[in-house]
């Protein structure tokens, strides 16, 4: 036998049929039905009053709303809207007031405007693809083992020009190896610069710098357009944590050093500015004695680089059963009749997919891991999400 199916109207109707005729007491009917006597007694009220439709769920809404917003404002706010859908609450109601006089409240246009659909949809980011950590900041244990790199702030010249000391140091011996006084921070520029260091002093293994302009970004990976590069001659980059300038304390010191020596006042000009900095970088790496590496100068620890800086920077290679894509001028790939975004830094770079499952791939800058580009996504790639491990350094 099927079970009988009771809505809430049956309930109280039965609930009422039970006290209408009379064979038990009010208390005894509201303990069978599991509700108060107040409650029977209201139910059979609106009964006697308006028949089985009296037994259905009345609406709470009150029946005078002061604050609500009159129609005649609804209306306006659809006809602004057609003549101006960019516009939002502010402008809207700069609108009113200057043709009606007054107008309603910003957050009332607000609510109103997401209420009939007026408003603009913001523009979905592109989903994470997965949550990877950086690796932990490296302990050089030799020369140029680690290298750091920063741009000492914008300063001015006697003369009124903005300038910036781009410095580099080799962190086990501490010894300066480079600080240019530059007239902006283009990367072109930079990577001319790193380009003839790298001629006389040979490539590092790692580089370690901040994520800031020009060698991070908000790209895939933090890599820019330099850290790319660097990447594509074999050299690893090493970020250091947002907001943590003791992650390179050590080139923070120096950055101090050389203002209190060099810059109290500058000189007038920047070709003046950098003669007296190539004077000061002699006397840092081998007079001054440096207390970290008890009271000796840079140069007892310095060595000669024995790993040269190759001709040009070779194409990126992968593994087999890779997919290469070639980044466009306009950082895009075409992938499966589409086209898919990566990022501006891969610019004329080759990019190695895998396939991780059907319609999943993964996509790689030769050993830096960038994100998953899905079949059904219609346009850019998922990238990952970049964080830091707890803890400075390892041995």
């Amino acid at each position: 036998m099927p079970w009988k199916e009771c809505g809430v109207v049956g309930e109280r109707l039965r609930l009422v049929r039970t006290l209408l005729r009379g064979e038990k007491s009010v208390c005894e009917c509201s303990r069978i039905f599991g509700v108060s006597r107040r409650i029977a007694y209201k139910w059979r009220a609106r009964f006697l009053a308006g028949g089985r439709a009296a037994l259905r769920d009345k609406s709470r809404r009150p029946l005078r709303q002061p604050q609500a917003v009159a129609q005649r404002w609804q209306r306006r706010l659809r006809v602004v809207h057609r003549q101006q859908e960019s516009w939002g609450p502010k402008k809207i109601q700069a609108q009113f007031v200057a043709q009606y006089g007054t107008s309603p409240s910003l957050r009332t246009l607000a609510r109103l405007r997401q209420r009939l659909k007026l408003a603009r949809r913001p523009r979905r980011r592109p989903r994470k693809a997965c949550r990877r950590y950086y690796r932990r900041l490296t302990r050089p244990a030799q020369p140029h083992h680690v290298w750091t790199v920063d741009f000492k702030g914008r300063f001015r010249t006697g003369a009124g020009d903005r300038v910036e000391a781009l410095t580099v140091r080799d962190l086990y011996s501490r010894y300066v190896l480079l600080v240019r006084v530059l007239p902006d921070q283009r990367w072109l520029r930079i990577k001319g610069v790193f380009a003839g260091l790298f001629r006389q002093c040979g490539v590092p293994a790692i580089i370690r710098v901040d994520n800031g302009s020009p060698f991070a970004s908000s790209g895939p990976a933090g890599l820019a357009r330099l850290s790319v590069w660097w990447l594509r001659l074999g050299i690893r980059v090493e970020f250091t944590r947002p907001g943590h300038p003791e992650d390179n304390g050590a080139h923070e010191q120096l950055h101090r050093v050389l203002k209190r020596e060099t810059l109290r006042p500058p000189t007038r000009t920047r070709r003046g500015q950098q003669h007296r900095l190539t004077v000061w970088v002699r006397n840092y790496n081998h007079v001054r004695p440096h207390e970290a590496l008890g009271q000796q100068p840079p140069a007892r620890w310095y060595r000669r680089n024995l790993r040269r800086a190759p001709g040009a920077a070779a194409p990126i290679s992968y593994p087999a059963g890779y997919t290469i894509r070639h980044v466009r001028h306009n950082g895009e790939i075409r992938w499966r009749g589409r086209r898919r975004f990566i990022g501006e830094a891969f610019v004329g770079e080759r990019l190695g997919l895998k396939s991780l499952r059907h319609g999943v791939h993964r996509v790689y800058y030769a050993h830096v891991f960038l994100g998953h580009l899905h079949d059904s996504d219609p346009g850019a790639m998922r990238p990952a999400q970049y964080q830091r491990r707890r803890g400075r350094a390892k041995s």
